[in-house]
């Protein structure tokens, strides 16, 4: 959809309604209507989206979007095709969280700052990561169940244990 017809007409009303004035205002108004040029583009392509989301919200089988091309914009209808339903899960529910249980989905999650905060520290006092510890939590929030926290590693994260611990000084 060519844009420039709507935005010749608004030059061409705000020159009319400059035209009973002098020449200043006459010369006013065109630097405006050159000014306001791309405002006004804006305006009707944010319009045209608005439109189209609405009619969107309408349809069942069909989506409208709005796409740039230069400075057109242009309208497309896409069809919508609804996927097959899935099968119910079974009732196992799960029993904690799965290792190498298949594929892996990535989501975005947002968070207030303050629940991050506490995952983290909840994670950290477990010592294993924020994906882990939210994977167990919604884990038990799905199976209808708590699941207790695993028991804590031998040694302090980050530091390994092999055996028996020597202290002591050496020297070559």
């Amino acid at each position: 959809m060519d844009l420039t017809p709507y935005l010749d007409q608004l030059r061409r009303d705000l020159a009319a309604s400059a035209a009973a004035g002098e020449a200043e205002v006459l010369r006013a108004a065109d630097l405006l209507a050159g000014a306001m040029d791309a405002s006004a583009r804006l305006t009707l392509m944010e319009a045209l989206a608005d439109a189209a989301a609405e009619i969107t919200a309408k349809l069942s089988a069909a989506s409208v979007e709005v796409r740039l091309r230069g400075r057109e914009a242009d309208l497309v209808v896409a069809e919508i095709t609804h996927p097959e339903p899935e099968p119910a899960p079974t009732a196992t529910a799960p029993t904690g969280v799965p290792e190498g249980s298949g594929d892996v989905a990535r989501i975005t999650l947002r968070l207030p700052e303050g629940l991050k905060e506490a995952v983290e520290r909840a994670a950290a006092g477990e010592g294993i990561s924020v994906n882990a510890w939210l994977v167990r939590a919604i884990a038990g929030a799905v199976s209808g169940r708590a699941i207790p926290p695993p028991p804590p590693p031998p040694f302090p994260p980050g530091r390994a244990s092999f055996g028996k611990r020597t202290t002591g000084f050496a020297q070559a």
